[in-house]
């Protein structure tokens, strides 16, 4: 069990588990996934870390087809300004390896942005924890764990 699972299990949602043998020569994680899970590329969501202009850390999530809009997500956290955080920042403050970042049971709760789009599917996919795990649950659940906001955050 990862931090991921055991929120999920602890908050009492309805999710599944999808494991698959991670590449270790691949480095674009979520496009593996939705290979290997045989699914569209547009409901698998990766976890990105952005720096905001207060130093302070926050959570974007949003297809892996897609672009991240660093001023789209400044913007909906009122923020000036963001960046790509600093991957040894982002992996000491979720507690997650790259490529395994989940949105669920990091370290310290960040506030936490998902890209809209989700809200088309019944399902969504995300890490569960490490590479070659996904969970799949509600993108609505998703938002209620996380209390985060659904808003345009890619490009």
């Amino acid at each position: 069990m990862t931090p991921a699972i055991n929120v999920a299990k602890k908050s009492k949602i309805k999710y599944t588990i999808h494991e698959y043998t991670h590449d270790t020569n691949n480095s674009s994680y979520g496009e593996e996934a939705a290979i290997e899970l045989n699914i569209s590329t547009q409901r698998v969501f990766k976890t990105l870390l952005v720096e905001l202009n207060s130093k302070e850390l926050a959570v974007a999530i949003l297809p892996v087809s897609h672009q991240l809009s660093l001023k789209n997500i400044a913007s909906c956290l009122k923020f000036k300004k963001a960046i790509m955080a600093n991957k040894d920042d982002a992996m000491r403050s979720t507690g997650y390896l790259l490529g395994g970042i989940s949105p669920l049971g990091q370290k310290k709760r960040l506030k936490t942005v998902i890209d809209q789009s989700a809200l088309a599917y019944e399902t969504i996919y995300v890490s569960a924890g490490k590479r070659g795990l996904e969970i799949e649950l509600n993108p609505k659940d998703l938002g209620t764990i996380l209390n985060a906001k659904f808003e345009s955050i890619i490009v």
